[in-house]
């Protein structure tokens, strides 16, 4: 993103990775949403209950995994397949669901996604055992899958690039909306009834967010359906992963939620601990810090434009950096403190990350982003098995070392695609 506009043409770019299936005339670029302009609010606001749904569910049983453990008789790296099966299956299917996207229309896509996400998320309440509830959780992440890409496919197309950024920045503000209300209402409601009972209440309320979702989302304008031709699909693929600048971004975002899962699948169980020993309701509230992300994420935008797109990606991760290492201290206020660190400095850097891509790709923006969303949860279902895994290793201590180690990697990518930049301004062929 250059630091004023997402670097969209001024022409809409049709986001199929095929040719038309029948002739269409591209709408006019002024008649896409604007701020301010009719629709734009009605789209924002839809979007946002999509995101809200979306990790609601996806990590609802993330808060609860305590409980879970003294339920089944598991430890942490058990009980964090719950959290790791969803996002496993989003990362596995997001590819193949922006490609039903491109040929069915993302609405119809978003749509079905979220009306069987919210059917299982009714089911898993009545899991007889945890082999069940992960079988489920994998199911539902599949079944979400066609969100996220399809979702900034959507704001790509009938969007204006100025107001892009803004746009995906106000989506990804819902799914810190949804992650915190999931785990904040998860909290409470199990201390009094249960984990079960609780998943079946954000089950109720996905409900609610995509019937309104369905209701609200303005008919899209600018949508050229293509085929569904693999070779076509995989040629698409082989673009983009060949581009040394979606590929960097791609593995920023891995490495950003692999922090992020981690943390905040472990934090749970070291509050439950001395010298903390918190109750379940008070755990869940904690998560109220992801508010944070809500504004870091919607203020990306002005963000880039101050300090560009690698400047907001080096603050980002020395945000991240700075909450994990303050985490470490054994009082309650200073890892608070940490957590609004960690929390800001992910939504930014996947707010600045995912709205990059959308610019980066010239064609195939559903597949561009779906892979950026693979990577992103092939990246939290790392960071929530390996940062339990650390915990039962080295405690509190080693989930922070995976989290450092992770922002490290984020730097050093950043650093590359500067050093490539600046040999690219130079007339230098540009290193990958």
């Amino acid at each position: 993103m250059s630091p004023a506009s997402t670097g969209a043409s001024t022409v809409v770019v049709a986001s199929s990775a095929v040719p038309s299936t029948a002739p269409s005339a591209v709408p006019a670029a002024d008649s896409r949403l604007t701020p301010g302009g009719p629709g734009y609010r009605r789209m924002s606001l839809a979007l946002f209950l999509a995101g809200v749904a979306t990790f609601a569910l996806l990590y609802s049983t993330q808060a609860l995994l305590p409980l879970i453990s003294g339920e089944f008789g598991v430890a942490a790296s058990e009980a964090s397949w719950t959290v790791a099966a969803a996002t496993g299956g989003l990362a596995l299917f997001v590819l193949p669901m922006s490609a039903l996207s491109e040929r069915f229309g993302r609405r119809t896509v978003m749509t079905a996604s979220l009306a069987v996400a919210v059917t299982l998320g009714l089911l898993v309440p009545f899991a007889p055992s945890l082999t069940a509830l992960v079988a489920l959780r994998a199911v539902q992440g599949a079944a979400l899958a066609g969100l996220p890409a399809s979702a900034t496919a959507y704001l790509a197309e009938e969007v204006r690039p100025r107001a892009l950024i803004t746009a995906i920045g106000l989506f990804v503000a819902g799914n810190s909306v949804g992650g915190m209300s999931g785990r904040v209402v998860t909290g409470w409601v199990a201390q009094e009834w249960g984990w079960r009972i609780a998943v079946g209440v954000i089950g109720v309320i996905a409900v609610a967010c995509a019937v309104a979702f369905r209701v609200l989302l303005p008919a899209p304008r600018h949508f050229t359906p293509g085929s569904l031709r693999p070779r076509v699909l995989a040629r698409t693929v082989r673009d983009h992963l060949s581009d040394p600048l979606l590929r960097r971004l791609y593995a920023i975002g891995a490495l950003f939620m692999t922090v992020f899962g981690g943390v905040y699948t472990v934090i749970g169980y070291r509050l439950t601990e001395a010298p903390f020993g918190l109750p379940q309701g008070i755990i869940g509230s904690i998560f109220l810090v992801y508010l944070v992300g809500t504004v870091s994420a919607s203020a990306a935008g002005r963000l880039v434009g101050r300090l560009g797109r690698r400047g907001a990606l080096y603050l980002a991760g020395g945000t991240t950096a700075s909450g994990l290492l303050l985490s470490l201290a054994d009082s309650l206020t200073p890892v608070l403190l940490g957590l609004v660190l960690i929390t800001a400095g992910f939504f930014a850097g996947h707010a600045v990350a995912s709205s990059a891509v959308s610019k980066a790709a010239t064609h195939g923006r559903a597949q561009a982003s779906a892979l950026y969303q693979s990577a992103y949860y092939i990246g939290s279902s790392a960071g929530s098995t390996v940062g339990a895994m650390a915990f039962h290793a080295g405690g509190w201590a080693g989930t922070v070392g995976v989290g450092v180690l992770a922002v490290l990697g984020v730097v050093t990518i950043t650093v590359i695609g500067t050093r490539a930049a600046r040999a690219g301004r130079a007339g230098r062929p540009a290193a990958a």
